[in-house]
């Protein structure tokens, strides 16, 4: 079996930050719709620097550095293609900075994302070329990170593209896949998890998480996650209503661009789903999409009501 290189975590639910591109909106910043939150580490590289040190401070565990945005065709579109490194490795400084004034240990993770658009797995190119973009990417992350995090994976192929590539480069490698609308627990492919989970069974994949999907969908996954493997599982759920099939942030369509927020899943409401996802097996949690430093602080008091030597060490 493949060794799988663990990050220096601790022996209890680990929790992760929450969304990084409404966070900058909520708090004023106005985003691209090519290349979304890559934008504030041009505009507001200091608000992003408060967001990662906001998250550390109501509990985070891990911060996932501001790279979802970072493709190159889609900073091409922008005319800043050539902005490719220097904005990878500022938006890694920007996270270390955060972990640097923290009282305690924080880890930084590098953020591999989908390079054809997000919950399109119809838009996945060929593994080669996704393999040649995500070595790129995780080569200038690695050396900055405690971990590379692939993440809102469409399907088992994106995903063995970019966990291949953050392989390579020796780091804790997470691997974690959003989730079809039909609250089925399925890859947005429509791939199962136990699927998803086989197409890495030769690399040192240490983490299998889910993401940017439905709180209920990620109830439906987090069994099958334990299931499939013996490694790290958990999930970060979204609060946007369903996504569309054919969703496009710089589509022309109705339904494309900004997605619309659900105003069901407050903190504590985020919470009850969490608390299922911690039955249910879950060995880290965190938010993704619309979730706000309250919602990490609700998550961080329930790992600590459940643990109470940790008391948000």
């Amino acid at each position: 079996m493949a060794k799988r290189p663990q990050p220096d975590l601790p022996d209890r639910p680990v929790l992760l930050d929450g969304g990084m591109g409404r966070e900058l909106q909520f708090r004023g910043v106005a985003l691209s719709e090519s290349i979304w939150s890559a934008q504030g580490l041009i505009d507001a590289p200091d608000v992003v620097r408060q967001i990662h040190r906001d998250y550390i401070t109501v509990g985070a565990d891990i911060i996932t550095t501001n790279t979802y945005g970072l493709i190159r065709d889609d900073l091409a579109k922008a005319g800043i293609a050539d902005r490719f490194a220097e904005l990878n490795q500022k938006a890694c400084a920007l996270a270390r900075e955060a972990c640097d004034k923290a009282a305690r240990p924080v880890l930084v993770a590098g953020s591999l994302p989908p390079l054809r658009g997000s919950f399109r797995p119809d838009l996945v190119g060929p593994k080669a070329e996704s393999l040649t973009c995500y070595r790129e990417q995780a080569r200038l992350l690695a050396p900055h990170v405690d971990l590379l995090l692939c993440e809102t994976m469409s399907s088992a192929v994106e995903a063995r593209a970019a966990a291949e590539a953050a392989c390579e480069t020796g780091r804790p490698v997470w691997v974690s896949w959003t989730l079809h609308e039909d609250e089925s627990g399925r890859l947005r492919s429509g791939e199962t998890i136990a699927q998803a989970v086989f197409m890495l069974a030769d690399l040192p994949v240490s983490g299998f998480l889910t993401n940017c999907a439905s709180p209920a969908s990620i109830t439906r996954a987090i069994p099958k996650l334990s299931a499939a493997t013996n490694q790290r599982v958990g999930g970060y759920a979204n609060t946007f209503h369903p996504i569309p099939a054919d969703w496009r942030l710089d589509g022309q369509k109705t339904s494309d661009g900004l997605l619309p927020l659900r105003n069901d899943l407050g903190p504590d409401a985020y919470a009850v789903h969490a608390a299922r996802w911690l039955d249910a097996g879950a060995s880290v949690i965190g938010g993704c999409c619309g979730t706000r430093p309250a919602h990490i602080k609700k998550l961080r008091d329930l790992i600590t009501a459940r643990y109470p030597d940790f008391r948000g060490s």
